[in-house]
């Protein structure tokens, strides 16, 4: 079998007895031992366990259970979601050996829905930042270039699927770690709205009452980003944020309107960025070729607040956010990572901690000012439109030591990740966000977010479908 082919094909092959799941998950054991090792993008390989699963799932399919995902192989982030029995690094040298004593909502439902786990994938430490890189593991790159990083924080999980490694992954999202990978890896990711996907932390389940973090499917079409989403979303008793799963995204994409329907509007920049010419020229490349077909592309302006006062109302959310996970760890495991094992840490990180424990609580209400500022406007414009097109990356994927870059199109920038990635913008907004490739530069994977109304994933996958059936893309393979 070849395993780049879809998850749905699999799945639907699978039911009909067409394939036997053991020998597909065979297919992508063979090639996570042949090229795995290039990119890096597993930090446990399941063999036995994903052979035992698959054994599972025939038996389950000759007993005439439907199963949406029947054999497909699918590719764990090594984070928040857990398999029990199952290592559990979370990118943190001192969990090298952890191991996880229960499976996280999310994975139980791909594997009732007949989903074989065949590994964990690389994550930096705590998904703590934009490249996927840590002591534990090393780096992950992206399979377009070994040079080149495969993004952060969900890497691991799109390089295994640009490099065929898996035919589904997971990952989670506090201000890109979806969209980046997805974008350095040429795959498609959906961050949704708060609360689609539950994240069943039972640790701290109102974590996110100012949420930025989000789990969600990845893959390498539209429709099994579809299909996926459809298994993992919906309210869980583990999340008191959850909400309830409303209509089917799958067949939201099987009913795609023509891309001739499709109103966009684009921002090349969001009104914010510096982005490199060869990220807009790719961008806008993907954008013709929709309007070639019938689509109205409108160039909009978005009357986004201040640059700086937004990044000081990101920089407070997420150094709080990484606070609180330091204290999660603390309190689930015991662990204090900033007093016991400060030595295995990394100085970005720590900086991330630190600045998070300082913040005051009303300096951390205060910053959702302007989050609603930029939510209304952000909001305003897509509900004039099917979704908001913007690059996701300012720049096609860095190599692994490169710092951020500090000038982008003669531009001077902050040299930090917040002037790298469009993406956090609708992490403070909340607003669901779609990653689509959108061809190459020099090579290099560029990515297209889609935006959509809060809560309008449905129709949102629906427009990334009528894009995707007017482009052609294709994977590196060796």
């Amino acid at each position: 079998m070849d395993v780049f082919d879809s998850a749905t094909r699999i799945a639907r092959r699978v039911r009909s007895g067409e394939l036997d799941p053991v020998d597909v998950v065979d297919a992508y054991l063979r090639r996570i031992d042949r090229t795995g090792d290039r990119t890096n993008a597993y930090v446990t390989v399941l063999e036995d366990e994903a052979r035992e699963a698959a054994r599972d799932v025939r038996g389950r399919v000759e007993d005439g259970e439907d199963l949406p995902l029947a054999g497909v192989p699918v590719a764990v982030k090594d984070l928040s979601e857990t398999k029990e029995g199952v290592r559990n690094t979370k990118g943190l040298a001192p969990f090298a050996d952890n191991v996880a004593d229960e499976t996280s909502v999310t994975v139980r439902r791909l594997q009732d829905a007949g989903a074989v786990v065949v590994g964990m994938t690389n994550t930096p430490e705590l998904g703590h930042t934009v490249r996927t890189d840590n002591e534990l593991q090393g780096s992950t790159a992206t399979p377009f270039d070994l040079e080149r990083n495969a993004g952060g924080s969900s890497g691991g999980s799109a390089a295994a699927l640009a490099d065929g490694l898996c035919a589904l992954a997971t990952g989670s999202d506090v201000g890109g770690s979806l969209r980046n990978p997805a974008s350095c890896c040429g795959v498609v990711s959906v961050k949704p709205s708060h609360g689609v996907v539950p994240r069943g932390n039972r640790t701290n389940g109102f974590r996110g009452h100012t949420p930025v973090g989000v789990l969600g499917p990845m893959a390498r079409n539209v429709r099994d980003t579809a299909v996926a989403l459809d298994v993992v979303a919906g309210k869980d008793a583990t999340d008191p944020f959850s909400v309830p799963k409303e209509g089917s995204y799958t067949d939201a994409v099987e009913e795609a309107p023509d891309v001739s329907e499709l109103s966009l509007a684009y921002s090349p920049d969001l009104d914010l960025f510096a982005v490199a010419p060869e990220v807009r020229e790719a961008v806008e490349e993907t954008l013709s070729t929709v309007e070639d077909a019938g689509a109205t592309v409108e160039r909009v302006e978005v009357g986004t607040p201040d640059f700086g006062d937004l990044t000081y109302a990101y920089t407070v959310a997420v150094t709080t956010f990484f606070a609180t996970a330091v204290d999660e760890i603390d309190n689930e495991y015991g662990v204090d990572l900033t007093e016991d094992h400060v030595d295995e840490l990394p100085r970005d990180l720590l900086t991330l901690v630190e600045t998070g424990r300082t913040n005051g609580i009303t300096e951390y209400t205060r910053s959702d000012f302007v989050r609603t500022d930029l939510y209304h406007e952000i909001e305003d414009t897509v509900s004039r439109y099917d979704a908001l097109v913007c690059p996701t990356l300012a720049t096609p994927p860095l190599t692994h030591d490169e710092p951020m870059p500090t000038e982008i199109d003669g531009e001077t920038t902050n040299g930090l990740p917040t002037s790298w990635m469009l993406s956090w913008i609708f992490n403070m907004t909340g607003h669901p966000v779609v990653n689509l490739p959108a061809g190459t530069a020099d090579g290099l994977p560029v990515g297209a977010q889609f935006v959509g109304g809060t809560y309008e994933e449905t129709s949102l996958l629906g427009v990334a479908r009528a894009v995707e059936r007017e482009t052609e893309w294709t994977y590196p393979d060796v």
